[in-house]
């Protein structure tokens, strides 16, 4: 637990006692692989911290998944429809393997907010990361090196690839399942 409790101080650049704090007032909770934590057309305001796992959130249209991020081990994630205005949620978030998480309702995170500055800059720290996730995987989508955005992204989270299956990964980088092929081919060829 304390390897866990040093990962989101780091992360989240707030101290070790409020996020005992937190997760003190949090549930822990158990996914399976292949199970929905948010459903697309449905209300989920909780915050979840991953302790163990990867998740993957992801849409559908015109009959296609894109998956738009994961999260693994000591990550925040959640829907920012639900979590933010309590609405209906536009993506799914699944569970890739077993799961073991922390989940708190915005409403009594907002009151640890309101009790603690140092958890009250922890909410706005999950913001910040969650924008800094979307504008990156925008900005990458938008990049002609699918190479480069694959190399970038197992070596961030080299755990991927253990757990998620080729066709999520090539849809987050916004490329068809036979171009990584192609892609991982050449890379295992060098």
């Amino acid at each position: 637990m304390d390897a866990f409790i040093e990962k989101l101080s780091d992360r989240y650049k707030v101290s070790k006692n409020d996020i005992q704090t937190l997760l003190d007032c949090m549930e822990e909770v158990h996914f399976k692989k292949g199970e929905l934590i948010v459903r697309e057309g449905t209300k989920n305001n909780n915050l979840y911290f991953i302790r163990t796992g990867i998740w993957r959130a992801y849409y559908h249209k015109d009959g296609v998944d894109t998956t738009i991020w994961f999260a693994s081990d000591g990550e925040a994630a959640f829907s920012v429809w639900g979590y933010v205005d309590n609405a209906y949620s536009l993506i799914n978030i699944e569970a890739m393997c077993d799961s073991v998480a922390y989940r708190i309702s915005r409403a009594a995170l907002n009151q640890l907010f309101s009790s603690s500055i140092g958890l009250a800059n922890l909410g706005l720290r999950l913001m910040e990361h969650q924008l800094l996730l979307q504008e990156n995987w925008l900005i990458s989508s938008g990049s002609p090196r699918a190479k480069e955005r694959y190399l970038t992204l197992i070596k961030e989270t080299p755990e991927l690839l253990q757990y998620v299956p080729l066709k999520h990964i090539a849809s987050y980088l916004w490329i068809t399942p036979q171009s990584l092929s192609r892609i991982r081919a050449e890379l295992a060829s060098t």
